[in-house]
């Protein structure tokens, strides 16, 4: 596929690429890659039907037409100066003119339409873990590239890195108070259960979605540590005063979120960031995992599927935060899961 490169030189030699106000040059030739992106995708389609077809050389062609245009896209943002309104109409011109065979994947779909009403949902992210792929014919391959991106091999390595974190952190208390924040499926509780067990911790899991925390709920059913495990409907963006805090919560061990800060805006983050850090008790840890913008490519989540919420930030940008908190350097120590796309802080209550 040629990039947008290659479209804009041959546009500034017709004429139609000024420097300024021409929105709509830009879309014609944006339109033209994406034009020749749904022929490629509509022809590997019909391939897929051929049952003599590799699979693996059917997926390299999907590969490279996705991250062809993934290219294009980006070469698009540099091209109108990462004008934030251009490039959000693009987005949304990129996702209609492609729905008709990008919606074939159920991941891709899911991620596009929020069935739940939001983006990161429970069941979107419960498909990312299981990493199976859950269609036929291209959507399969569409599945496959979606649960490969880097920030999805990060997120499967999230939890297990939050498991191994859990674990010790547990492992070191007597009866430890844990608050889980925004806390989706807790699929990170059934790896540490024997811990759970042993240390007769207790943990509150809060979020404001009720299916969520029904399924949770359900998974936890079958576990001897149900009891030890309460479930609470709770909008999380309350969580900025202390004082409302100390009511509804009081004093915590462990508290964690390993997704919901990258949603937040820097302001409120820092002002949760600090109310947290007031809720711990002497010697207690706070467990904050943020992706970092500098380790994976937003397009494929900005372009390719409507999951545009969570922030753009790298390590500079949390060590902010973390500092505009009130929180002191020598209280922090950091670590990464295994692709190194997503970072943990865990901070310290002196």
């Amino acid at each position: 596929m040629e990039n947008l490169s290659v479209y804009r030189n041959t546009a500034i030699k017709k004429g139609l690429w000024p420097i300024r106000d021409k929105k709509e040059s830009y879309h014609r030739i944006l339109d033209k890659a994406i034009a020749r992106f749904n022929e490629e995708l509509a022809a590997i389609e019909q391939r897929c039907l051929d049952s003599k077809e590799n699979a693996e050389v059917l997926y390299r062609s999907v590969l490279k037409s996705l991250t062809d245009m993934q290219h294009t896209c980006e070469e698009f943002e540099k091209s109108v100066r990462y004008d934030k309104t251009i490039i959000k109409d693009a987005q949304a011109r990129f996702r209609e003119k492609t729905e008709f065979i990008m919606s074939k994947s159920y991941l891709v779909n899911r991620a596009r339409i929020w069935p739940q009403g939001y983006q990161g949902d429970h069941k979107t992210l419960e498909g990312i873990y299981r990493n199976i792929p859950l269609s036929e014919g291209i959507g399969y391959y569409l599945d496959m590239y979606f649960l490969n991106v880097a920030l999805a091999n990060g997120v499967r390595n999230r939890i297990k890195k939050l498991e191994e974190i859990l674990r010790k952190e547990i492992a070191a208390k007597d009866a430890p108070s844990i608050l889980n924040l925004a806390c989706g499926s807790c699929r990170e509780l059934m790896g540490i259960i024997p811990e759970i067990s042993a240390s007769k911790a207790k943990a509150i899991c809060v979020d404001n979605d009720n299916d969520a925390l029904a399924f949770a709920q359900d998974r936890l059913s079958y576990t001897d540590i149900l009891p030890q495990i309460e479930f609470r409907k709770y909008n999380t963006l309350r969580m900025f005063d202390h004082e409302l805090n100390m009511i509804e919560f009081g004093p915590q061990d462990i508290i964690y979120s390993i997704g919901h800060f990258d949603y937040l805006d820097d302001d409120f983050l820092v002002k949760m960031l600090r109310a947290l850090y007031l809720l711990l008790k002497p010697g207690g840890k706070l467990i904050a995992a943020f992706k970092d913008a500098d380790r994976y490519a937003a397009q494929p989540y900005h372009w390719f599927v409507n999951w545009h919420g969570f922030l753009q930030r790298n390590k500079g940008d949390f060590d902010s935060l973390l500092d505009r908190a009130g929180i002191p350097d020598s209280a922090l120590s950091t670590t990464r899961e295994k692709s190194g796309v997503i970072i943990f802080y865990t901070v310290t209550k002196k």
